[in-house]
């Protein structure tokens, strides 16, 4: 089996550049109370940042910090309440030489991180929340634009698809081009096909084997299916803590179709597989 050529890309980060023509590993942070794998576990600043240098030594070359769990039915935070969580964690990390993204949708929380050290906007909402299309184009830093129906609370209503891989990328499509047109760099923007957000499990297996279709955008891509609640079911009913092996083998799936970029909680696992497929790349 040949297996698909990752995009030969450079994402420009601040002072750090990140060559795209091999994969990357993006180590979750979830600064959280409620989030639906690991809630509570980091939620200070000293856990956080902990374990944040624990992913960066098992290989996290990014650390995506949130402080907003996106689950479905998850509590609302307020602007400020996750501009707290965030940014003290973000002003530790900064003294180490990592990328740092963020997992919010809020245009004040990406503004203070950015200030603080961050370097991507990772935002599951697609910039749809107000003025964050104009605050994307005004920060002029990367931009990971998700695929999602709905908000958290309603996705799980919106899984009506006629082709899920059709869909997704049409409905992609339009977020970018809102973007470009907003005055966002062509360049700075990433998509991901939002795993697990309004698709149920056999759309989100649908969406993992034909993942290389998302190559036609032009865009370099992130798969973020970690300890997913479709690979639980794929494995018969494992919980959040028994999906790790699952989710490997989901992200060199998406891999091998072209992600440059995967979003995981194992971090070391996951590196070690790649390494394994880049040593087959070479062999």
């Amino acid at each position: 089996m040949k297996l698909m050529a990752l995009p030969n890309k450079i994402l420009n980060c601040g002072e750090i550049q990140l060559d795209l023509s091999q994969p990357h590993v993006m180590g979750i942070l979830n600064v959280t109370p409620d989030s639906f794998s690991d809630g509570g576990r980091h939620n200070g600043k000293d856990q956080a940042v902990g374990h944040a240098l624990d992913m960066i030594a098992e290989g996290a070359t990014v650390i995506d910090v949130g402080g907003e769990s996106t689950r479905p039915g998850a509590s609302a935070v307020s602007v400020e309440e996750e501009i707290h969580r965030v940014v003290p964690v973000v002003e530790e990390l900064v003294k180490h030489n990592v990328v740092i993204s963020i997992d919010t949708s809020q245009p004040e929380v990406i503004r203070a991180a950015v200030k603080a050290g961050a370097h991507i906007w990772n935002d599951v909402r697609a910039l749809t929340k107000p003025n964050a299309l104009a605050t994307a184009a005004e920060l002029n830093i990367p931009i990971i634009i998700m695929h999602m129906r709905g908000e958290p609370t309603t996705m799980n209503n919106l899984d009506q698809y006629e082709h899920v891989i059709e869909d997704v990328i049409k409905e992609l499509q339009q977020r970018v081009d809102d973007a470009l047109n907003a005055g966002v760099k062509a360049e700075n923007i990433m998509i991901d096909p939002g795993f697990g957000f309004a698709k149920n499990a056999q759309q989100n297996l649908k969406l993992l084997q034909q993942f290389h279709e998302l190559n036609s955008m032009g865009y370099p891509i992130l798969s973020a299916l970690s300890r997913k609640r479709f690979i639980g079911e794929a494995l018969g009913g494992a919980d959040a803590q028994h999906r790790a092996v699952g989710s490997v083998a989901a992200h060199l799936i998406s891999i091998q179709q072209g992600a440059c970029m995967v979003r995981a909680h194992d971090v070391k696992a996951t590196v070690d597989a790649i390494r394994v497929w880049q040593a087959l790349q070479t062999a």
